[in-house]
């Protein structure tokens, strides 16, 4: 129960700033908007291009939201606010998960009002497999805010090392998961090292699940490749968060 209590406590802290000024979903949902509506309407196709694009784009600004995320802990850290939040009774690990379920909820408010914005266009809504794929989409995001606070604790003595960690990995990530671009045509090589970026299944599972496709072998692949994502990122992130404030 005290780890409920103070996640949150945290999760309060976290979300008030989003909730005195929404218009800060807004902005962080300009990049993937200016993909979705300048080159959505360029793939091909014979059916409805957001059926194939809208889940990619969701996966898209996970991975430019929550692993951004661990960037403000060390803005915390910059200010002393976060020394005066250690001193505190508050349990560590509620510490980490407090932060990334705020994430994670705007994470969802995100791609909820992503898919609203679709639904003039063409889009066509399938509500069963729309609500897993948001529940795949909350998971993940859990998974990625864990390990951009795991990153950011790791390089806290040097901050830009940040951003060149943070983009380094994420264009590999992103490209190679078949966000854009379909990846069915790719020169056999790089199809291999598609295979082995979890993403890929992530996307795949998305997609199915925006068809309404439920009990697919996609799904599947993509749910277990998320869970994995959100182990690994909450054993990092937590192991990260107690060796740096014992």
């Amino acid at each position: 129960m005290n780890l409920l209590t103070h996640t949150g406590v945290v999760f309060g802290r976290e979300i008030k700033p989003h909730l005195l000024s929404p218009a800060g979903l807004l902005i962080t949902m300009a990049q993937p908007l200016v993909f979705l509506l300048l080159f959505g309407p360029l793939l091909p196709g014979d059916g409805s291009p957001w059926q194939w694009f809208v889940p990619g784009i969701l996966v898209m600004l996970s991975l430019f939201g929550t692993m951004a995320s661990g960037y403000g802990l060390l803005m915390e850290r910059g200010t002393g606010s976060l020394e005066r939040l250690l001193v505190t009774p508050l349990s560590r690990t509620a510490m980490l998960l407090g932060r990334v379920l705020k994430e994670v909820v705007v994470l969802l408010a995100q791609a909820v009002l992503i898919t609203l914005v679709v639904l003039p266009l063409g889009f066509t809504l399938h509500p069963a497999g729309v609500l897993v794929g948001l529940a795949f989409l909350a998971v993940l995001g859990v998974g990625m805010g864990a390990l951009s606070f795991a990153l950011a604790i790791a390089v806290r003595k040097q901050d830009s090392l940040f951003w060149a960690v943070h983009q380094t990995v994420l264009f590999p990530l992103l490209l190679l998961s078949g966000v854009l671009l379909p990846l069915d045509g790719a020169p056999a090589w790089l199809h291999t090292v598609a295979r082995l970026n979890p993403l890929s299944y992530v996307v795949d599972a998305q997609r199915a699940l925006f068809r309404g496709d439920l009990g697919t072998t996609p799904v599947l692949h993509g749910g277990l490749a998320i869970l994995g994502i959100a182990a690994l990122g909450l054993y990092l992130g937590t192991s990260a968060m107690r060796r740096a404030t014992e």
